[in-house]
């Protein structure tokens, strides 16, 4: 999708009255009318964080950009003048970058396309790499190390049926989120965080009714799907100085599923 614009939130809004903590940069939020993402920027802004948000969706974007007194970008993150326009807007210093983006692809091997390979790695890592390309130098003039998270799955570190297109995706994104780690550090920590099947938008083709929604819950020892507010959770911890000394590292918030046995 081409660069449709950017916006600035409405002075004359209730939202544009919140007391933001000025203490902070900026935070860039790609991907920002996903469940994970609004999630991320209703959190952030809860601590304080002003915020830049983009997305393809301008509508659902404007209703969230208000919630959060943000700035928005409308536009797809595989156009890098969408990439260059969002970063612009968030303006010249920045505190941290969240790439809210993915994509959910299961298919069998014999089904799955060249052009189903190129989407989900275009999208999920090659989009990921450009955007923080883009945001290096403000992410460099933020006066403390600057953080930028990058989403995993799962499906990296574990084999299911029907994952080959995506869990290659995001294995690539974990080989990029060391890779940036030691190339940008001291001045930019790079951390994933890798979710289990959770409850937003982009898995709902997986969960279609309740029994669905018990079973896939029941594959975890917490025995339950994960929330976007649980992932946002981590994802705010990661962005603020609590984690200054976190960086390289894919950080699984999957209620076990990864390491410890269901049952």
């Amino acid at each position: 999708m081409a660069l449709a614009g950017s916006a600035s939130p409405d002075s004359n809004s209730p939202m544009s009255q919140v007391d933001i903590n000025t203490a902070h940069n900026p935070v860039l939020i790609y991907g920002a009318t996903g469940g994970i993402g609004q999630a991320t920027a209703r959190t952030l802004h809860a601590r304080g964080y002003p915020l830049h948000l983009c997305g393809r969706d301008e509508a659902a974007l404007r209703q969230v950009a208000g919630e959060v007194a943000a700035g928005y970008t409308v536009g797809d993150v595989t156009d890098r003048a969408v990439l260059a326009k969002a970063t612009e807007s968030a303006g010249p210093e920045l505190a941290g970058l969240v790439f809210a983006v993915g994509t959910l692809q299961l298919k069998p091997l014999g089904r799955v396309t060249l052009d189903d390979f190129l989407t989900d790695f275009t999208v999920n890592a090659a989009a990921a790499a450009l955007a923080i390309q883009a945001a290096v130098p403000a992410l460099k003039k933020n006066p403390e190390p600057s953080s930028v998270v990058l989403y995993s799955s799962v499906a990296a570190s574990m084999g299911f049926r029907f994952h080959s297109s995506i869990a290659m995706a995001k294995g690539a994104v974990e080989g990029l989120t060391r890779t940036l780690a030691a190339e940008l550090a001291p001045s930019i920590r790079v951390n994933a965080v890798a979710p289990s099947l959770t409850q937003t938008a982009l898995a709902a083709p997986l969960l279609r009714n309740d029994k669905a929604v018990a079973q896939l819950g029941a594959a975890h020892p917490m025995r339950r799907l994960g929330a976007a507010a649980d992932v946002a959770a981590l994802t705010t911890t990661l962005i603020g100085p609590e984690s200054g000394w976190i960086t390289g590292q894919v950080i699984g918030v999957d209620g076990g599923r990864s390491t410890v046995a269901a049952g």
